[in-house]
């Protein structure tokens, strides 16, 4: 039996919200309150990966239905296909990962100008370039820094949201140059690393 959407869809042409909230293991058990504190029209990017499917699917319907109480967007990551039957509003991803078609919001990651270019090609909607700072999904790991943000991010040809490492102090830093950011502990009352400025 077909489940129905928790509430009806954004416009496939709806402004791309400037915060994303990014759902993860670590941050499950404070995410309605998160979604309670967020701007009114942010954006939900359901992971949730650590979840059986039928788990998964439940836990979606409760976050979505949360998040388009307050106006926001609601994208799943994973296959354009797979989102718009479990009613999305979009996928996220890397620009293979997606697949071709839907008329939902196409949100895609980079890490360097060869992804973004991909992203370009596939015409996505948003990229999220990462990571902008240290992050605890990836610790030790190499990161962008602030300046070789803004200039992949000039050369994006498509909105560009900061991810990794980010909060709104840090994200205030980046304004002229990103469209908007994202992230999993700064949204979540989780402060991220700080042996970055």
């Amino acid at each position: 039996m077909a489940r129905k959407a928790a509430m009806p869809l954004m416009p496939r042409k709806a402004v791309l919200p400037r915060l994303w909230l990014i759902t993860d293991a670590r941050n499950d058990a404070g995410l309605m309150r998160a979604i309670a504190a967020i701007p009114r029209g942010s954006g939900l990017i359901y992971r949730h990966y650590h979840l059986p499917p039928d788990e998964r699917r439940a836990r979606f319907d409760v976050l979505a239905r949360a998040m388009r109480a307050r106006g926001g967007a609601v994208v799943l990551a994973g296959a354009m296909a797979q989102a718009r039957r479990w009613g999305a509003d979009g996928a996220y991803g890397a620009a293979g990962l997606i697949g071709p078609g839907g008329s939902g919001l196409r949100l895609m990651t980079a890490h360097d100008l060869r992804e973004l270019g991909q992203a370009r090609r596939a015409r996505a909607d948003g990229v999220l370039l990462s990571p902008v700072f240290p992050t605890r999904s990836h610790p030790g790991g190499a990161v962008l820094g602030a300046l070789r943000f803004a200039l992949m991010a000039a050369r994006a040809g498509v909105p560009v949201l900061a991810l990794g490492g980010m909060d709104a102090r840090r994200a205030a830093r980046l304004r002229p140059m990103a469209h908007g950011w994202a992230a999993i502990d700064g949204l979540s009352g989780r402060e991220p690393p700080r042996n970055s400025p």
